[in-house]
């Protein structure tokens, strides 16, 4: 039974699982994308990500935490220069785990583990599927856009009216003319 074992073991002592986790984090930070084995990197990523979450506030004391577990002062120093403005607004899940079939020597299931922000083929295909939604028209919008019709109507007459009164002058000038003449008569 597995009764409080949390972490898998990976036929590892503890040390040598640790010293195994620092130097699988650091070739991921340095390299952004490593081969492994599908156990190694399931740990690995849950080994590091609580580190690069750490690398999000630059603080000396984060800088430590993390230097704890890595041992590697120029891997912490690209971390905390390179990797954590990429990934500050990320909530979360920086890293991706794909299958990449078995290895020829002893059939282990390989994968490959990368950090998600330096990915550019999967970032290329995410900025192209944005879609363009239209904003629903709210109450206030509607009735303005009324008042506005009435208003260009309002022009529209008062247009078509400017346009005529000549033509209305005329027209009563010539029934002037005509009613004049049949008062005379």
């Amino acid at each position: 039974m597995r009764h409080n074992n949390k972490t898998k073991s990976l036929g590892r002592k503890a040390g040598h699982r640790r010293a195994l986790m620092a130097n699988l984090a650091s070739s991921l930070i340095e390299h952004k994308r490593i081969n492994t084995t599908l156990a190694k990197g399931k740990v690995l990523r849950t080994y590091v990500e609580p580190l690069l979450t750490k690398s999000k506030s630059d603080t000396t004391h984060s800088r430590r935490v993390v230097f704890s577990y890595l041992q590697n002062k120029e891997v912490v120093a690209e971390l905390f220069r390179d990797v954590a403005p990429k990934i500050a607004d990320r909530p979360g899940g920086y890293t991706r785990v794909i299958k990449t079939g078995t290895r020829k020597g002893d059939g282990a299931e390989m994968c490959m583990i990368e950090l998600v922000d330096y990915n550019e083929i999967y970032g290329a295909e995410a900025k192209k599927k944005t879609t363009r939604r239209r904003r629903k028209k709210s109450d206030d919008d509607v009735t303005v856009s009324s008042e506005s019709k009435t208003a260009v109507v309002e022009e529209a007459v008062v247009v078509e009216e400017t346009k005529t009164a000549p033509e209305a002058k005329a027209e009563e000038a010539k029934d002037e003319v005509k009613g004049e003449g049949k008062d005379k008569d």
